[in-house]
This record gives structure tokens, sequence and C-alpha cells, in this order.
């Protein structure tokens, strides 16, 4: 009985602290966010994006940032406004679950407004929604295809 008790205080705590990363983290234990990562450490976006929130992140994966000719990736990674406002671009203030995910404007954090579309599958401005729902401790991750640009 003891025994059972406190492996199921160990499996408990290993779930906690799963579900306890916050954005930046999770992102990085997924694994396929590492330009990304590397794009919010030179754009010292790091720091917010493990703040407090909560956040909705459009995250584009590597393959995403892959579209992006290397030319364009390169100076945009030596222009820290313009690199910092493409970021922000996809991050919206407070927690939007799929299921709460409706067509329309939405600002984002940068100040503009993204364009989600719901018309066979999500799309935000030209990205497909590839995965929805990741959570974190400050907010929840969605995954799209490519990069977007703000206006």
């Amino acid at each position: 009985m003891k025994k059972t008790l406190i492996a199921s205080l160990i499996a408990f705590g290993a779930m906690a602290s799963a579900h306890a990363k916050d954005i930046v983290d999770t992102a990085v234990a997924a694994g396929s966010f590492k330009t990304l990562a590397t794009a919010l450490q030179v754009a010292g976006l790091v720091d917010t994006l493990k703040g407090p929130g909560p956040f909705t992140v459009f995250a584009p994966t590597d393959e995403a940032f892959a579209k992006v000719p290397k030319a364009d990736l390169d100076a945009l990674l030596a222009d820290k406004a313009k690199l910092t406002a493409v970021l922000t671009y996809h991050v919206v203030p407070g927690k939007v679950m799929a299921a709460d995910v409706k067509a329309g404007k939405v600002k984002t954090v940068q100040g503009s407004e993204l364009t989600v579309s719901t018309a066979g599958g999500v799309k935000v401005d030209a990205a497909n929604v590839i995965k929805t729902d990741i959570t974190a401790s400050n907010g929840v991750i969605h995954v799209i295809d490519s990069v977007v640009m703000p206006r």
C-alpha cells in the first residue's frame, strides 16, 4: 500500500512538472522549433514568453522557417527590431484554445491584426494551423506551417 501511494505521488509529480513548462520550454522540448527558439533569443523575447501571460502563440516549425529564403532569414535575424515585430506578430494576448477560434481579425502583441479563417481548416493569414492546443503553464501553442509577416 505504502509503495503504491509513493509510486502514485511520484507519477503525479512527473505529470504536474510536465504540464508546468512555460511556452518557451514547451516549444524547445517539442524539438521542432529550433529556429523559433533561436529567433526568440536573438530578439530578447525569451523572458517575455516565459512570463505569466497568458499567450497564444502561432508557432512556425523549423520546416516553416526553411521556406523563408536563407538571405531573407539571415537579414531578419540580423535586424532585431524587425525580428521582434515578426515574432510578436505570431503572438496573441490571452489563451485561445482551438474550440474557441472564430474567423475574423485578431489583434497581435505586435499591434497589427492577423486574419483567421476557418473554411477548409484553420488558417492564420496564409499559414495553415497543423497542430492545436499544445498547452503550457502560461498559454497555448498552435503550430503553423509558414512564417507570417506583418503588413
